[in-house]
């Protein structure tokens, strides 16, 4: 079975509602970066912070997936689908994909801010001052945010190893190391990009410019006649 490798961005999640940060209508216009996407802000300012991903969260549970994640997830029927995501939202999953690696974290989640591998669901509830870790510490977003490491980057280099076709959906390619993900790829790979923008790739592939939801669509027919 063929093994498909899917990068997805905030493009693909834009169509469900959720609000995407660079775009000129985006969450950056509300916020600065540096108030609520750093440790520096989380430790200067928590309660803003928390209430920041308290207001993503709410959003999440009150959209649902679009066609282009349910279209990703109708691929499993014949082949083999990995799908890693710049998103924090679980919009893939309720679409019913299988197998999703967060790069960015999970909304529905919070951690320890001193051991991140202490992890728990917190579902479509608000985290608040007081809400501890099972450290016994302040639970804090499960977000990687600006300026810290991005611990799934390295599974996700070596599922990019193993693709036979790549597939970039929504996501502007500039935003580092998640764009840094297709040098992996081999070049014996197909690769995909559906995007109406223009996004810059070092490599040969096809393009669909087109919205996530009819450009996903024309490719998942495309390869599910192929196979």
């Amino acid at each position: 079975m063929k093994k498909v490798v899917i990068l997805t961005g905030a493009g693909i999640s834009a169509e469900s509602g959720i609000s995407t940060f660079r775009d000129s209508d985006g969450l950056w216009e509300h916020y600065r970066v540096e108030d609520v996407a750093t440790h520096e802000a989380y430790e200067r300012n928590p309660e803003l912070v928390l209430r920041f991903y308290n207001e993503r969260r709410r959003q999440l549970y009150s959209v649902e997936p679009n066609e282009a994640h349910r279209q990703l997830a109708r691929l499993e029927q014949r082949y083999d689908v990995q799908i890693i995501t710049q998103n924090i939202d679980d919009l893939h999953e309720r679409a019913g994909s299988s197998h999703v690696l967060h790069l960015h974290g999970e909304l529905s989640k919070g951690r320890s801010d001193v051991h991140p591998d202490l992890i728990v669901e917190v579902g479509n509830r608000d985290i608040n001052i007081g809400d501890l870790a099972p450290d016994g510490t302040q639970l804090r977003p499960h977000i990687v945010w600006f300026g810290e490491a991005v611990p799934n980057i390295e599974p996700a280099s070596q599922m990019c190893q193993e693709a036979d076709i790549f597939i970039v959906v929504g996501t502007s390619m500039v935003v580092y190391p998640a764009a840094g993900l297709i040098h992996y790829v081999p070049r014996t790979a197909e690769c995909y990009v559906v995007d109406p923008k223009e996004v810059p790739v070092s490599r040969k592939v096809t393009f669909i410019r087109d919205v996530a939801t009819r450009g996903v669509r024309q490719l998942v027919d495309k390869l599910m006649q192929d196979n």
